[in-house]
């Protein structure tokens, strides 16, 4: 490689440094979670991509409650678990700025229903539940804490 592809290359990688997380994460910056699949790694109700007709048993249902040490997250994906053709994965969490939490695995052989209970403690803001299908992908919803 030449000097002047190397320098074209470099400087092509260090914007898409800047923009690209600007995209991805446009929700932890004020913006909506647009595109076809919502920054490429997870589908949203708004954004349910080429999985539009998917989106009901798939899209997980976030509720809170006050619990002993905090806050408690109640996540419910109504899919079916069709033990290792088709099921829910897992549920993860992710704080406002899309950062892991926690997660929770299913097993589709002993697990007959998607839902999974977290408590994040002195957490405030916005709180997103991941459920992660294996076929269908991930899908993303947010709760206010």
């Amino acid at each position: 490689m030449d000097r002047r592809s190397f320098i074209r290359l470099a400087v092509a990688g260090s914007a898409t440094g800047i923009i690209a997380p600007q995209v991805v994460l446009g929700a932890a910056h004020g913006g909506p979670l647009k595109g076809n699949m919502a920054g490429g790694i997870f589908y949203t109700k708004e954004s349910p991509g080429r999985w539009a007709k998917k989106a009901g048993p798939h899209l997980p249902s976030i509720s809170k409650s006050s619990g002993k040490g905090g806050t408690i997250i109640d996540v419910v994906t109504g899919h079916p678990m069709k033990k290792f053709d088709h099921y829910i994965v897992k549920h993860m969490i992710l704080d406002k700025d899309f950062n892991f939490m926690t997660e929770h695995f299913f097993n589709p052989l002993t697990d007959k229903a998607a839902t999974s209970q977290f408590n994040v403690k002195d957490y405030s803001g916005a709180l997103y539940a991941l459920s992660v299908c294996n076929k269908h992908d991930s899908w993303l919803n947010v709760i206010e804490v």
